[in-house]
């Protein structure tokens, strides 16, 4: 296990624990680290915004903040075995990683019994993955770079085979022909570029304030596309 899914799943083993917590020891032994690892990693989550905090006395350990967990959800089975379908079929795109991690969430907090049924329903949906993944470094500087509001810096190639620079202010994420693509604003051609996301080659996230502009300055849409947020 890599470090950036062992960071992942010390976080949902704490949420998992509630109140109880866990020592540094019980983390230790079930990710087979020693304890100096198990409290780098725990300062690492605490720095990224994470709200664990160290609870002393005879019990001792590490716990997340209540506030942190969601509580008790009344999700169907079918409803939980729907979000796993969605989330399954988009493994590897944007915000894929955020995705498992909101289905970890209600998976975590449903009754028991729902959750078995769960577990049997989504052994029964099987989804063939045809879409390329995208790299995941570079898919996550696109990601920070749209939520922070932060020019990106690209090297992409283009449709020709050739690999240009681009610095770009980034507007939106679109899903189009099979593809997922960086809505952009190019600083190079002054205009806007629709960028594959399987074709950049490196995405770097700078510390400049990206520009924001209009919706309606994008260019028009299909006429079948719609925003996320209508489907909520």
């Amino acid at each position: 296990m890599n470090r950036t899914d062992r960071l992942y799943a010390i976080r949902e083993d704490l949420r998992r624990a509630g109140p109880r917590g866990r020592t540094a020891e019980q983390l230790a032994g079930a990710f087979e680290i020693s304890v100096r690892t198990v409290k780098r990693d725990i300062s690492a989550l605490q720095q990224a915004g994470f709200p664990i905090w160290a609870r002393t006395g005879r019990i001792g350990g590490y716990v997340v903040d209540a506030a942190a967990t969601l509580p008790p959800v009344n999700f169907t089975a079918a409803e939980a075995s729907a979000l796993a379908a969605v989330i399954a079929a988009h493994r590897g795109q944007p915000f894929d990683q955020q995705a498992r991690a909101a289905l970890t969430k209600v998976l975590g907090v449903m009754d028991p019994h729902a959750r078995q049924q769960t577990d049997a329903l989504t052994e029964r949906i099987w989804i063939n993955h045809t879409a390329e993944p995208t790299e995941p470094r570079h898919r996550k500087a696109v990601e920070q770079a749209l939520q922070q509001r932060k020019v990106l810096s690209l090297r992409y190639r283009d449709r020709h085979d050739e690999s240009t620079t681009r610095r770009v202010d980034p507007q939106l994420l679109a899903f189009r022909d099979g593809y997922w693509f960086l809505v952009a604003y190019c600083r190079q051609r002054e205009g806007i570029r629709w960028f594959r996301l399987d074709r950049i080659e490196r995405a770097t996230l700078t510390a400049q304030p990206a520009t924001d502009l209009p919706v309606e300055d994008l260019g028009t849409p299909p006429t079948t596309a719609a925003s996320v947020s209508t489907a909520l």
